[in-house]
């Protein structure tokens, strides 16, 4: 049976942990030949780990010039670009937004929101030249529903899932389709807690109002940008995706916090 994404070039940004790793993993195990980017050095070991078919990249995603060089590699090295995940991203500060600073906002703005769209411009543009691809980007369940002290945070996703949106519109009749998963409380190094445990102990508390009962994997979403990057979506794009256990339907987000969430630095999906 032909793997999923067998010899897709394929761009993960944040890929030195959590989700991104996740999706470098099981990319790789479909055929994929991975260009793997992060600020934190991680994605180094991870392309090691991988061996073949995977090249590592520091890369800031909110400098332009960083994301054009991205991007050349994958040209460089594979010869061309067939699908982009977007996943790079930061939780910033929990706070009431009369509290959070100007310089907050631009920090968190600048990689949740710049890098998807610098990403997409340059990504984009090589698929142009070779025919078309496929992108995936990382937008979140805050986006959709309110969170408690999530407004920066949640104001840039909401940006990542309507840039989604229009962009699926400009290059729908240009063989580039483009969609996006939103998870909800995913298990990561943005939970302050995953660092000391692998997998969330059984009296870890779960966010209120989340169907299924459970904290998602970081696997549960790399299953889910699979799909969207591979042929068998051949006919969606537009998509915004959630992977967050029926959160987004079964509950208002009225007054909800999600507990746990430190504040990162790091580009970490």
């Amino acid at each position: 049976m032909a793997k999923r994404l067998q010899d897709k070039v394929c761009i993960i940004t944040g890929a030195g942990s959590g989700m991104g790793k996740a999706m470098a993993q099981l990319f790789h195990a479909q055929g994929a030949r991975l260009v793997l980017a992060d600020i934190s050095g991680k994605e180094e070991e991870v392309a090691v780990a991988l061996g073949d078919r995977a090249v590592a990249m520091r890369c800031d995603v909110s400098d332009e010039e960083q994301v054009a060089a991205l991007v050349a590699r994958a040209e460089s090295e594979f010869g061309r670009l067939d699908v982009q995940c977007n996943n790079a991203g930061f939780g910033g500060g929990m706070a009431a937004l009369h509290t959070q600073s100007a310089e907050l906002w631009d920090k968190v703005h600048a990689t949740n929101i710049r890098g998807v769209f610098l990403c997409m411009k340059y990504g984009i543009a090589s698929m142009l030249r070779t025919g078309g691809g496929a992108i995936v980007n990382t937008g979140s369940a805050s986006a959709a529903v309110g969170w408690k002290h999530h407004g920066v945070y949640s104001s840039a996703k909401a940006g990542v899932h309507q840039l989604t949106r229009v962009a699926a519109l400009d290059y729908s009749d240009r063989n580039i389709r483009v969609n996006a998963v939103a998870p909800g409380t995913v298990w990561t190094g943005l939970v302050e807690a995953s660092r000391t445990f692998d997998v969330p102990p059984k009296d870890f508390p779960t966010l209120a109002g989340i169907p299924m009962g459970r904290w998602g994997h970081a696997e549960d979403v790399a299953n889910a940008a699979l799909f969207l990057a591979s042929d068998e979506a051949a006919y969606i794009t537009g998509m915004v995706l959630p992977v967050d256990g029926g959160y987004s339907i079964g509950f208002s987000g009225m007054g909800a916090e999600r507990p746990g969430i430190a504040s990162e630095t790091a580009q970490d999906g």
